[in-house]
């Protein structure tokens, strides 16, 4: 399974936002732990149904959709 195919959006879960494998666990929920300085390892531990990968999977989701954002040049 490709890391990008564990990212799931279903218009009636979540509000139609990326998730975890159909779970209701969002890509902006595993970022967010990650921003605030959760170790994987403290993730995997208090969100057992997730593994390795789909932490993985939400970091590669957040690096593509960053790579296909197109920037405006500043004003000067």
């Amino acid at each position: 399974m490709e890391l990008l195919d564990r990212i799931t959006v279903e218009p009636g879960k979540r509000g139609g936002k990326p998730c975890v494998r159909g779970l209701r666990i969002t890509v902006y929920d595993v970022l967010g732990w990650l921003a605030a300085g959760m170790t994987e390892q403290e993730i995997l531990a208090d969100y057992p149904e997730l593994v390795s990968e789909d932490i993985r999977a939400c970091l590669a989701y957040a690096a593509e959709r960053e790579h296909r954002i197109v920037r405006m040049p500043r004003s000067a």
